[in-house]
């Protein structure tokens, strides 16, 4: 339905007074319709959220009209293309979703309008299909963060393997580390996986940060939703393993699972990470030959410790459990741990509100990222920015005055 059929079919457009535009006639009356049109088919249309309307439907119509602009600015191949990944991804072909999540992870500008075009469309698909399915989700979003060497790639192969066992469809998103000299990345983590790999049921795609904190990249909550399009049930997101900033993953998963090596110290250390803290299921891997007694030993240690964490949900409390990868002891035992979480976290109606909260952290988390790519880009800045570097360097200029400066620079020229 076109913006001219909306304001038709609901009359209600004088909620449309106080919105602002760039090109608006200055000799409209709140009774003439033809301003409202014009301005909702321009591409300079400018909502703020308290002239947002309160009604779902009035919401609707000004949501309605820009997501049409969004979609009309595409040219003939540009939309093809769009179709053709929409529907080979909803149908559950592997190439689709990969060149769909390449598109995502795209840097250029003009890709990135596109593949928005593309999330919304695979958003609208996604909530029809939860409605099918009496508003539960759709998939299983599980975060497996650790240390380097607490074999996380080992047991995503042995668990995946497990899962595509028993009828589930398992999607890997694993991030690997980006090289802050040559920026590169060595993307391993699928050599590691061969059998997991050959499997149909399974999914793996390698990404790399680019520098991004927290351990997953920009785009890795876009890919999960493309793979949820895809039919995948169950989502599992290997993180790198950086310490204590590592908790960003936590923010788009519904359980977050921290392996820990049985060498990997004292449950002091564990608490001073402060990822513990975030942590639902703690795992200690390696479980078995002569590991098996300093396993049970970390166990026991991180068990007292995590009583003396605050209680993060009213139906859960985390777990601490031992298991090898090597031998499958302990694996079975942690799916049916993680199926007593997320039955526990929907039923309670965390799971749902978790999500919500979890989409409102990464809106932000983009504008704040776009935001210093559009101060970068400002003219008023970009001239100052080698000058005022240069003074830092040689010690002439503090760093927080240069910074001042540059912030007055882009509030002063708009």
């Amino acid at each position: 339905m076109n913006t001219l059929s909306l304001l038709l079919r609901f009359p209600h457009y004088r909620f449309l007074r106080k919105i602002s535009f760039k090109s608006f006639h200055s000799n409209f009356t709140p009774g003439s319709l033809f301003p409202y049109i014009q301005s909702f088919n321009s591409v300079c249309l400018y909502c703020t959220k308290w002239m947002l309307p309160a009604s779902d439907l009035k919401r609707g119509m000004c949501y309605q009209a820009t997501v049409d602009q969004q979609t009309q600015g595409l040219c003939d191949k540009e939309q093809r293309l769009v179709d053709k990944l929409y529907s080979g991804l909803i149908q559950g072909h592997r190439a689709c979703l990969a060149e769909a999540i390449t598109l995502v992870e795209s840097t250029q500008s003009r890709k990135k309008e596109i593949a928005q075009v593309l999330i919304q469309k695979v958003l609208s698909y996604h909530r029809e299909q939860e409605k099918l399915n009496k508003g539960k989700p759709l998939a299983f979003r599980v975060g497996l963060s650790g240390p380097p060497g607490a074999g996380k790639s080992t047991f995503i192969e042995c668990f995946g393997k497990m899962l595509t066992e028993r009828g589930h469809k398992v999607s890997v998103l694993a991030v690997d580390p980006s090289s802050s000299t040559s920026g590169g990345s060595l993307l391993g983590d699928k050599t590691r996986m061969t059998e997991l790999s050959r499997d149909m049921n399974a999914y793996i795609r390698p990404s790399p940060t680019r520098g991004t904190l927290g351990g997953v990249t920009r785009t890795t909550n876009e890919a999960i939703l493309l793979c949820e399009g895809g039919g995948y049930d169950i989502i599992l997101v290997e993180t790198v393993g950086v310490g204590q900033s590592e908790f960003a993953v936590a923010d788009m998963v519904d359980m977050f699972v921290l392996l820990l090596p049985p060498a990997g110290g004292d449950e002091l250390q564990g608490i001073k990470r402060g990822i513990i803290e975030m942590a639902d299921l703690v795992a200690i891997t390696k479980a078995d030959g002569d590991l098996v007694v300093p396993a049970r030993r970390i166990q026991a240690e991180y068990v007292s410790a995590m009583k003396l964490l605050r209680k993060r949900s009213k139906v859960w409390r985390p777990k601490v459990m031992r298991m090898s990868a090597k031998t499958g002891e302990g694996i079975s035992d942690m799916w049916d741990k993680m199926t007593e979480f997320h039955d526990l976290m929907l039923t309670s109606g965390e799971l749902i509100t978790k999500r919500q909260k979890q989409q409102k952290v990464w809106m932000w988390n983009l504008i704040q990222e776009n935001m210093l790519d559009h101060f970068r880009s400002h003219l008023a800045v970009r001239d100052k920015i080698p000058l005022l570097e240069e003074k830092v360097l040689s010690g002439v200029l503090a760093p927080g005055l240069a910074a001042d400066l540059l912030l007055k620079a882009f509030k002063d020229r708009p």
